[in-house]
């Protein structure tokens, strides 16, 4: 493990959402580790490096070998406690948005200011690796999907309720329904409330995210590779007729060429 700070040569990408963040440490274009723990939005600098460093300690690599962050937050207190945490760290960290993506990054949005940080890294990522035309899918607290045309421009996607979101609302409002694993209940027909609650909620999503990604299809005019991320990627690529690829680090790999792009 190295201990001298002219060793350091490693970045850190770091995804803040507001469910998980996922936290990952590169060696050039090689991912060490990975981790996605809970994002707490009332974390201060000091609670976030200490846990940033706990992670970090049983690995083979040090904190001080850590040279350079990136980091994309959709939660504006977190992206100001995790800027803190690093400077702490002795690490100023490049934060991602439109603008900081450069040419990267060609859009047709209206604001390209509004568009999420996560949205950017995806967008970045999934051009640099599959090529354009391309369409993302990312299931997180909302299900984001982002559209990059033929000419390689990001012009637009869709934000709905994510997976988890939905399940809330759905036993927030529903006092006799319990609180159910999102997982493939094998059957459309429900044969008892979970499985029902499952078929609802899971294979919804997937009929919901076919529909969204044929009507991106019919107004391209083209179809296009679906690349599928987030936390729940695994589980719902497979239901999805439309998606084609899974790539559980797209929105880190998005980053890190981000950083290596500034």
């Amino acid at each position: 493990m190295a201990t001298l700070t002219e060793d350091r040569n490693l970045l850190l990408a770091i995804d803040a959402g507001n469910t998980q963040t996922v936290i990952g440490v590169y060696d050039g274009a090689k991912l060490l580790r990975m981790w996605r723990i809970a994002t707490n939005k009332a974390h201060t600098s000091d609670e976030l490096r200490c846990k940033l460093l706990g992670l970090i300690a049983p690995e083979s690599f040090s904190e001080v070998q850590v040279a350079n962050a990136v980091l994309a937050s959709v939660v504006p207190t977190l992206t100001s406690a995790w800027k803190r945490a690093l400077a702490g760290m002795g690490i100023d960290a490049l934060v991602c948005n439109a603008e900081t993506a450069g040419n990267l990054f060609a859009t047709t949005y209206d604001n390209p200011s509004e568009i999420g940080a996560d949205r950017v890294a995806d967008a970045v990522a999934a051009r640099a690796l599959y090529g354009a035309p391309v369409v993302v899918v990312d299931f997180g607290t909302a299900t984001n999907v982002e559209v990059i045309d033929a000419d390689g421009r990001f012009v637009g996607g869709i934000i709905a309720p994510g997976l988890e979101t939905s399940a809330s609302a759905l036993v927030a409002h529903a006092t006799k329904l319990p609180a159910i694993e999102l997982a493939d209940p094998g059957a459309a027909i429900g044969r008892n409330t979970v499985h029902a609650m499952q078929s609802g909620i899971v294979y919804g999503e997937a009929d919901r995210v076919d529909g969204f990604v044929r009507r991106i299809f019919a107004e391209l005019g083209y179809s296009t590779r679906v690349i599928a991320t987030g936390g729940l990627a695994t589980v719902m690529a497979s239901l999805c007729s439309t998606v084609t690829d899974v790539n559980q680090e797209l929105t880190l790999e998005g980053l890190r060429l981000l950083f290596e792009n500034r």
